[in-house]
């Protein structure tokens, strides 16, 4: 990727644990300037720390992507860190609960989900959007899953539909924007160890072990630093050409 992101400032949200972290990471060993948007302060300022001892130039701005306000303040807080905004990764996200059919799970937990994991991204669209028209476009990333292309087959319906909804949102705002110079893609991992999967994994090693066998044809588990790869190509002049793509990167798992 050479030097296209040097100078760009970049927003990461859901930035302190798996494809997040290891995204800023590798946003900034690429030379982009890195706003790390999180809940959970102490490891936001890990990760900032981080990136400075490797050279680079990072920020953290506390964000909850459920309240508003919240992103209308992350967006303005890294424009005046930073004077513009170019890029932005927009990757918080939960897993709510799981290995139930879809009638036996709660209302709490279907608002919960689709807050975080598609209201969540949509409004930092709406404020993202706007900074990066004011610089001529930019890219954007969301986070969807092989579970927002395929039915979930570890019973979190509620996680599918809102990665299902993030591939739509997605795939609208690319078209309507796409003129203005601003690129938005998705990227859909796969099973990946994370703060999210690896306690499942642990937790279900046989149920879940057998999905993966089952699901996955390269039959193992990424590391979040295949899937960050794969974002911070879809952020770098590399895809100047890609625009409403929702990127498998899942083990030829969306291929079955």
């Amino acid at each position: 990727m050479g030097k296209d992101l040097q100078g760009k400032v970049v927003i990461v949200t859901g930035a302190t644990s798996g494809i997040g972290r290891e995204s800023a990471l590798q946003f900034a060993q690429h030379g982009a300037k890195v706003v790390i948007a999180a809940r959970r302060e102490t490891l936001g300022q890990d990760v900032v720390e981080s990136i400075v001892r490797q050279g680079g130039e990072a920020a953290f701005v506390l964000t909850d992507v459920t309240d508003e306000k919240s992103l209308a303040h992350l967006v303005r807080e890294a424009v005046r860190l930073y004077g513009r905004l170019d890029c932005a990764f927009n990757n918080a996200g939960i897993a709510g609960e799981a290995l139930k059919p879809t009638a036996d799970h709660s209302r709490e937990n279907w608002d919960a989900v689709l807050a975080t994991n598609l209201t969540g991204v949509w409004l930092s669209m709406k404020y993202e959007i706007p900074a990066m028209l004011a610089n001529g476009g930019g890219a954007i990333v969301n986070a969807s899953s092989t579970y927002g292309l395929k039915p979930s087959t570890a019973g979190h319906v509620p996680y599918a539909v809102a990665k299902h909804g993030v591939i739509g949102l997605t795939k609208t705002a690319a078209i309507e924007y796409a003129k203005a110079g601003l690129r938005i893609n998705a990227i859909c991992p796969g099973w990946t160890h994370s703060e999210m999967v690896d306690p499942a994994l642990d937790a279900f090693p046989d149920l879940l072990g057998g999905l993966i066998k089952q699901d996955v044809p390269m039959a193992r588990v990424a590391d979040a630093a295949e899937i960050a790869r794969a974002v911070v190509w879809l952020c770098s002049a590399e895809s100047s050409y890609v625009t409403g793509h929702a990127m498998c990167v899942d083990g030829g798992w969306a291929a079955r």
